[in-house]
């Protein structure tokens, strides 16, 4: 089993190993769109390149288990789990497609060729069908 240090230097050692478990941590948040991105916009998530960080302090945890300080040792499982846990979460909310609001969307009308070229009078034209559901015109076009 390895010795933990205690020397003036551990102190130095834990505070650097804590900045780098809390970097990575805050890496991994913005690559599950939990933070603002460079530009203050929420980024989307990449769940792959997320996965990788996490497991990477994973690895981490288990390659120095017995080398750490209590401290250093309940910070690092307790972000692994946190991070985990938010993993899962973005990931369901991927999975899970939101509700989309009812927009009326005008069907693209194929072209028409040569032998088409008198409309159905039967057939209403879009514009006049969203007119005729509600009574009222859904949009207008002012170009004044």
């Amino acid at each position: 089993m390895a010795e933990v240090q205690n020397s003036p230097q551990s102190g130095e050692l834990t505070r650097r190993f804590t900045e780098f478990v809390l970097m990575q941590a805050q890496q991994i948040a913005l690559l599950l769109g939990q933070m603002p991105g460079p530009e203050g916009k929420p980024m989307e998530p990449n769940l792959p390149v997320a996965k990788i960080f996490v497991d990477q302090l994973d690895m981490i945890r288990e390659k120095t288990r017995g080398n750490l300080n209590a401290e250093e040792s309940e910070l690092l499982t307790k972000v692994i789990a946190e991070l985990q846990i938010a993993y899962v979460e973005t990931g369901n909310r991927a999975a899970t497609p939101e509700p989309k609001e009812m927009v009326a969307e005008t069907p693209s009308e194929p072209v028409a060729s040569s032998e088409e070229t008198a409309p159905d009078p039967e057939k209403p034209k879009p514009e006049e069908a969203a007119e005729e559901d509600t009574g009222k015109k859904k949009y207008s076009k002012s170009y004044g």
